[in-house]
C-alpha cells in the first residue's frame, strides 16, 4: 500500500513547473487572442489590389454597356436615314 500512495504523490517541483504553466498560459492567452485577431482582420480586410480589380470590372462592364447601345442606336439611326434618300 506504501507503493501506490508514493506513485499518485507528485514531487514538489512538477507541482510548482505546472502552476508556472499554468500562469505562463494565462498571461499570453490575451496576447494569443489580440494576434490571432489581427491576423484574420488582415485576412478579411480588402487590399488596394481588389479595389483596383473591382473598378476596373465595373468600368469594363460600363464600357460595354455603352459601346452596346451606341452600335445598336446608330444603325437604326442609319437605317432610317437610308429609305428616305432613296
Amino acid at each position: 500500500m506504501g507503493r501506490k500512495d508514493s506513485s499518485t504523490t507528485k514531487l514538489p517541483v512538477d507541482q510548482y513547473r505546472k502552476q508556472i504553466g499554468k500562469q505562463d498560459y494565462k498571461k499570453t492567452k490575451p496576447i494569443l487572442r489580440a494576434t490571432k485577431l489581427k491576423a484574420e482582420a488582415k485576412k478579411t480586410a480588402i487590399g488596394i489590389k481588389e479595389v483596383g480589380l473591382m473598378l476596373a470590372a465595373l468600368l469594363a462592364l460600363l464600357l460595354a454597356f455603352y459601346a452596346f447601345f451606341y452600335l445598336r442606336l446608330s444603325t437604326n439611326i442609319d437605317s432610317d436615314l437610308d429609305p428616305d434618300e432613296d
